[in-house]
């Protein structure tokens, strides 16, 4: 059957687009008058859902409503977010009207009641949700009912299979395809960009796919946006590999289990991430960018996003289980998770740890190094190219030789060039109020620190960390240092520390 086109002259539910520059991140938002004679017809009001259409394209944003002079009779205004996606010209004509009840929905209510879903309910919501038909509302009510031990373990298969088919797949002619991932919650834990260099340099694939951050105050694709260009599209992700084995490109640009990226959107504000969504959301983007063989770094600490050797039993059992049933060869390596990695938290600061490693530098952070060669190591006799207890020995030989550093460049200029890290313009030093020797540092409060002081949103801010646990220290002087782009947020971060003197503990000498 023929579509019908819309004669949006003749239409009495059209109004002139208006491009107001509201950023409301990347939901959709539509602004009409309250007096607006389509606002009135059809009976919306704020917060309604409202089907947006051209002769081209559509949206479902939500309503907000105007009372005073910003719009003009005839006029709606689009915010940032809708205006990119209908992709529309200034003054066009559009349609307005109800959006078909999301049947979708039923599903999330029946999750929310305890009950478990099939594989046809979680890829009719997923679907939904890739296509934008679900208001933030929405979202995060399917969050919170698979949050916590919600999703039984075939949910979490349904869920993570739902999640690739609604999106695309990178294919490979290679039978090995490498991979790594940290369920995160260690601030500074920036492996990746060293390990991937030394996989590559040995000679095997890793397309490397990574995320913004989601509740930290750097994530891999945003350490690595300080270094070279990560908004890859797939046809430049491909060029990369071809011309140098490996990437580090940020998924979010492309269409890798987008509906990872829109639900990591409002889990950022809820500050959530239950564990069936973390398994779906890692092995998701492991098996639509065509990897075949995956590391897991699991770190646990008691201000780690994983707290307890339990609590870490249980997600590593579920990342098995779902990876066996859809063809993915994992292992998962639990870390230590007590404290930070490296001396840097934030992207730039991170980034410099990232070079002094790879450069080989002699104030380069070794537990960085350290982790980095045991998890290469572990990717490489994974591959099975390498017999057990060869591969940490291989990986530090093409770390210390120079390999690594050259094929990492080598991957930079492939992607856009090498740039050198930002530093910060406004810095403020923390000192111990006491002498003695450090016992015990949390992590989340540090992460909370560098991101009042702007990270990531600003690449340099963060803080630089100058003792670990079991140095000593001198009253006076230096824990860790604050960076921000502005004094504002240097304060607003400074007066946080000021009221948790608890994020450092320091045993006092006798």
């Amino acid at each position: 059957m023929k579509k019908k086109k819309l004669n949006f002259k003749r239409s009495p539910n059209t109004l002139r687009l208006v491009r107001l520059g509201i950023d409301t991140y990347q939901e959709p938002v539509v602004y009409m008058k309250q007096d607006c004679h389509v606002c009135r017809s059809e009976g919306f009001s704020a917060q309604s859902r409202v089907l947006i259409e051209t002769s081209k394209r559509s949206i479902i944003a939500t309503l907000n409503v105007i009372h005073d002079g910003m719009l003009k009779a005839g006029e709606a205004g689009l915010s940032e977010a809708a205006w990119r996606l209908l992709k529309v010209r200034e003054n066009q004509l559009a349609s307005f009207s109800h959006p078909k009840p999301l049947d979708s929905l039923s599903y999330v209510r029946r999750k929310a009641y305890g009950h478990s879903l099939s594989d046809q309910a979680f890829q009719e919501v997923i679907h939904d949700i890739v296509k934008g038909r679900y208001a933030d509302v929405h979202l995060a009510a399917f969050i919170t009912a698979c949050s916590g031990d919600s999703l039984n373990p075939r949910e979490k298969v349904s869920l993570t299979q739902a999640m690739v088919n609604a999106g695309e797949r990178l294919e490979w002619p290679d039978e090995l395809v490498m991979d790594k991932h940290c369920v995160g919650g260690l601030p500074g834990n920036r492996t990746t960009p060293i390990i991937v260099p030394i996989i590559a340099a040995f000679g095997l694939k890793m397309p490397k796919t990574s995320s913004r951050a989601i509740t930290s105050p750097a994530g891999t694709a945003d350490t690595m946006a300080v270094l070279t260009q990560v908004s890859l599209s797939l046809k430049k992700i491909h060029q990369v590999i071809a011309r140098e084995g490996a990437c580090m490109a940020y998924g979010g640009a492309m269409k890798l289990s987008p509906a990872d990226d829109t639900l990591i959107r409002v889990e950022r504000v809820l500050d959530l991430d239950s564990q069936g969504q973390l398994v779906a959301s890692v092995l998701s983007k492991k098996i639509a960018a065509g990897a075949t063989h995956v590391i897991i770094d699991l770190p646990m600490g008691p201000t780690a996003k994983v707290r307890s050797l339990k609590a870490a039993q249980a997600l590593s059992h579920d990342l098995k289980y779902v990876a066996k049933h859809l063809g993915l060869k994992i292992k998962v390596i639990l870390t230590d998770g007590r404290q930070p990695v490296g001396y840097g938290i934030g992207p730039a600061l991170e980034a410099r740890d990232v070079l002094a490693v790879l450069q080989g530098k002699p104030e380069a952070p070794q537990d960085l190094r350290e982790r980095s060669l045991d998890l290469a190591g572990e990717l490489l006799e994974l591959s099975g190219k390498l017999k057990k207890g060869q591969g940490r020995k291989t990986a530090a030989a093409l770390l210390d030789n120079g390999e690594a550093w050259k094929k990492f460049q080598a991957i930079c200029r492939a992607q856009g060039g090498l740039f050198e890290p930002p530093i910060a313009k406004y810095q403020h030093s923390i000192a111990a109020n006491c002498s003695g020797k450090v016992i015990e540092i949390d992590n989340r409060l540090l992460a909370r620190v560098a991101k009042l002081a702007g990270a990531p949103a600003d690449m340099a801010a963060g803080l630089q960390l100058h003792k670990k646990l079991g140095d000593f220290i001198q009253k006076d002087e230096s824990l860790f240092t604050v960076h921000a782009e502005s004094q504002g947020e240097l304060e607003y971060a400074l007066d946080y520390v000021k009221s948790h003197d608890d994020i450092f503990q320091i045993r006092r000498r006798k």
